[in-house]
């Protein structure tokens, strides 16, 4: 019987990186999120998404930092149902965002930050 580490290591050796198809990005305040379709050599797709921020070293010398969740077809309306429940819960039970906070920008259409810049 195979253990469940090996199998996961299977599933993600199919997923590796054929093409994109899809992509949108959202700017929010400090951080960046890249919402990217991408295709399996078995031609599945499945979701990127990722999170980067810069992080200041010292004064004038930055870097980013990137944060990664690939996310499979088999997964999607699991995750999708639960993102949504958490984010109802979260808009019914927090304050309203005061005066003078940042909101979450608005989807900016195909626009893709440049590798250099991730």
């Amino acid at each position: 019987m195979e253990r469940a580490d090996e199998s996961r290591e299977k599933k993600e050796q199919e997923y590796v990186v054929h093409e994109e198809i899809f992509s949108r990005t959202i700017r929010a305040g400090k951080r960046t999120y890249f919402f990217d379709v991408k295709n399996t050599r078995n031609n599945e797709y499945y979701l990127t998404i990722t999170e980067s921020k810069r992080k200041f070293i010292e004064p004038g010398n930055f870097r980013y930092e990137k944060h990664k969740l690939f996310l499979y077809g088999e997964d999607f309306d699991k995750f999708s149902e639960t993102l949504e429940e958490v984010i109802r819960f979260i808009r019914k039970n927090q304050p309203e965002i005061s005066e003078g906070e940042e909101p979450i920008a608005a989807i900016e259409p195909d626009k893709k930050m440049p590798e250099n810049e991730l």
